[in-house]
């Protein structure tokens, strides 16, 4: 914030996801395994925040591509967005299948493009003109992966892109049985949590100087038609950030986006005076219906928010006092 020619500082934050929905019985070790990696996303970009870095250049250091969720052709189709609270600049991108690092093309097509969001084939050709680093679209696919979406088709449901081996989740037929009565376990978007995984990542960060940012990338859902699209490169939906805050979600992506919950956290704070954490709070009740989702979130003024309605998410913050904290459960 600047007063005359004097720059105040505030005190910076950043937060990160990893995806809501945690199987309660992921194993221990795979437990700390997530939150070794939270960790060190926390420490880059506090690095960056430290040496005096802009909120919007410390975003692209969590990102999501290989591992991505498949197609049911078998294919990779990433999306991501970010957004520069200060001037609500946004930049966006679906579709993707060779672009190795999907929010640095998000980042391009707001700084090098009169568009706010490009997608497929556009997007591809956009990254090519630009230089990003493309890989064959193979690069993101594991054998993990591959085992997943032979489970999904044989439920015959969708499922987010899960990072547990398959001979850690329940049988397949338990996940099929599951499937259509529910078998008295927690479920999201048509499964079991032991067979639903988090693929989402995310980070808002608020500056030294009350600037806000957020980022998010996604493969999206095992088994999803190819051509859809979820909230993650949508403004307002799973990315928002403008003067008052920045927010970054996760979860099912359709009631994300009939929740518009990123923008509506934001405009809780404009609008009705609501403290960040009030908002966060008010958005998981009120908004997403039957859908299950969380979110991250921080305030110009430096504060630092989330919030689920499932499980677990998994989830960092860390601030310029020092404090740095990871966590999966409520």
């Amino acid at each position: 914030m600047c007063g005359g020619n004097v720059i105040v500082e505030r005190g910076w934050a950043i937060a990160v996801h990893g995806g809501a929905g945690v199987d309660p019985e992921l194993p221990p070790e795979r437990q700390e395994q997530a939150k070794q990696v939270l960790r060190r996303c926390l420490q880059l970009g506090s690095s960056a925040l430290r040496a005096g870095g802009a909120a919007i250049d410390t975003d692209p250091t969590f990102n999501s591509g290989r591992g991505s969720a498949l197609t049911s052709k078998g294919t990779v189709e990433m999306e991501a967005s970010i957004m520069d609270g200060p001037r609500r600049r946004c930049g966006a991108v679906s579709g993707l299948t060779t672009v190795k690092n999907p929010i640095s093309l998000a980042r391009l097509v707001m700084d090098r493009s009169p568009h706010s969001y490009l997608a497929f084939d556009g997007a591809e050709e956009f990254a090519r003109e630009q230089g990003v680093e493309v890989v064959e679209n193979d690069y993101f696919i594991t054998e993990e992966n591959v085992g997943m979406l032979k489970l999904a088709k044989e439920a015959n449901t969708i499922l987010f892109d899960y990072r547990v081996p398959l001979a850690e989740t329940c049988s397949k037929a338990a996940a099929a049985a599951a499937a259509e009565d529910g078998g008295g376990l927690q479920m999201m978007n048509g499964l079991p949590l032991s067979v639903y995984a988090q693929e989402t990542v995310g980070c808002v960060v608020v500056d030294s100087q009350g600037r806000c940012a957020a980022a998010t990338s996604t493969g999206g859902l095992m088994n999803k038609k190819s051509g859809r699209i979820g909230d993650s490169p949508i403004i307002g939906a799973g990315t928002y950030a403008c003067g008052a805050c920045a927010v970054s979600c996760t979860g099912e992506g359709e009631a994300i986006l009939r929740g518009t919950l990123a923008r509506d956290v934001a405009a809780l704070m404009e609008y009705k005076g609501l403290s960040l954490q009030e908002a966060v709070d008010f958005v998981i009740k009120e908004r997403l219906d039957e859908g299950m989702a969380g979110l991250i979130a921080v305030s110009g003024t430096g504060d630092v928010a989330y919030g689920f309605n499932c499980t677990g998410m998994f989830r960092g913050c860390a601030s310029s006092d020092g404090f740095l904290d990871v966590g999966i459960w409520n």
